[in-house]
């Protein structure tokens, strides 16, 4: 039987408004550049998994929309503007039918291959499937099979959220899929298993600065 294949929803927020917590953890690069570099360098991983037959990037920042049709995405306006789970939907909704996962914007480090073996572990009808963050109290992949609602909980404590709505824990040994950022401590910790190219330029060039200060 083949494989499944998967259209993946990934929102970004506005850059002025995303990921608020990684404010100042480059001091010699601007925020906005940063929040930039890591939707980048996840939307670059998840167009090169062979599981994934679309992406649809759900943003009303134009600079996220440019980046994201040069890659190869399909986007979306963020039409209820009402916050990250309205973005899912909204974006799970432009898929008629078929496999749909939503997936946060901030996984720098994800290789394709671990993307690959977690949708193909999430591939069973009926259910839907969620990994959960590095700490294990997050979400950063949320699976549904075809003719089930994706029903995003995502927030502070969105894997318990998702288990109590139903959704199973899927808790293979992916660290880049599980390594979101959210801190400096996050961001370290993504370095060390290796940054997508526009994540890591910019480490580069903060370098300089801190030597400097």
């Amino acid at each position: 039987m083949s494989q499944p294949r998967w259209a993946v929803v990934v929102p970004v927020k506005r850059l002025t408004a995303a990921k608020s917590r990684l404010r100042g953890a480059l001091p010699g690069v601007p925020h906005e550049e940063l929040a930039l570099a890591l939707a980048a360098d996840t939307l670059r991983a998840v167009l090169a998994c062979p599981a994934v037959a679309e992406v649809l990037v759900v943003t009303d920042d134009a600079r996220v929309a440019a980046t994201a049709r040069t890659a190869g995405a399909r986007v979306l306006a963020d039409e209820p503007d009402a916050g990250l789970n309205a973005a899912f939907r909204h974006g799970a909704a432009g898929v008629p039918a078929g496999w749909v996962a939503g997936l946060t914007a901030d996984l720098p480090a994800l290789r394709p291959a671990e993307l690959a073996a977690a949708l193909l572990a999430a591939g069973r009808a009926g259910v839907r499937r969620f990994v959960p963050d590095a700490p294990g109290d997050g979400t950063v992949l949320l699976a549904a099979a075809p003719g089930i609602p994706l029903d995003p909980r995502f927030g502070v404590g969105s894997a318990a959220a998702h288990t109590a709505s139903g959704a199973l824990p899927l808790t293979g040994d992916w660290p880049s899929l599980r390594r979101d950022v959210d801190t400096a401590g996050d961001l370290a910790a993504a370095a060390r298993l290796g940054l997508g190219p526009r994540t890591a330029a910019l480490l580069a060039a903060d370098r300089p600065a801190r030597s400097a200060g």
